[in-house]
């Protein structure tokens, strides 16, 4: 299963999160973007989480106040990628602690992060949300780190140039 691209939409239309795995230039992402937010927003909930697109098929689900859409082919399964959404926002539930749409404003690098730790290439990577979390973990640590490192090179600086 190939999935073209990831995007986190708004009830409000805003986009909060866009990871392609296809190339798109960005007049072609500005108008998938504006195309389909016009076409899943209006949808009644009672609609099935489906949109055959452009020859390409969009498999949405609603969380709380965002839409996580994925573009997937024609002949992919739907359930499949309905899972693996259910899966990344399992993860960044459990990541944030009841996640919600300003965890993923506010820390949008995180939430590629963990999409990252999923997804490789448009395909799935990563099933366990406890080796994905752990990985996430183990990420910020190195970041801790690089950040220490980086105040004592400057403190070290700092007292060369007195």
């Amino acid at each position: 299963m190939q999935i073209h691209f990831v995007i986190l939409i708004s009830r409000q239309g805003k986009v909060r999160l866009t990871k392609w795995y296809s190339p798109y230039s960005q007049r072609e992402r500005s108008k998938v973007l504006r195309e389909l937010s016009g076409q899943i927003l209006p949808r009644t909930p009672k609609l099935c989480n489906f949109v055959e697109w452009r020859g390409l098929k969009v498999v949405y689900k609603r969380y709380a106040s965002l839409y996580f859409c994925f573009c997937i082919d024609l002949d992919d399964n739907e359930l499949e990628t309905l899972s693996i959404i259910h899966h990344y926002v399992e993860t960044l539930d459990r990541y944030f602690g009841s996640v919600c749409e300003l965890d993923l404003i506010f820390n949008f690098h995180k939430a590629y992060y963990i999409l990252d730790e999923i997804l490789l290439a448009g395909h799935m990577q990563e099933t366990s949300k406890r080796t994905t979390l752990r990985l996430i973990a183990a990420q910020e640590d190195l970041v801790e780190v690089a950040k220490e490192q980086s105040n004592s090179i400057s403190n070290i600086i700092a007292q060369a140039t007195k």
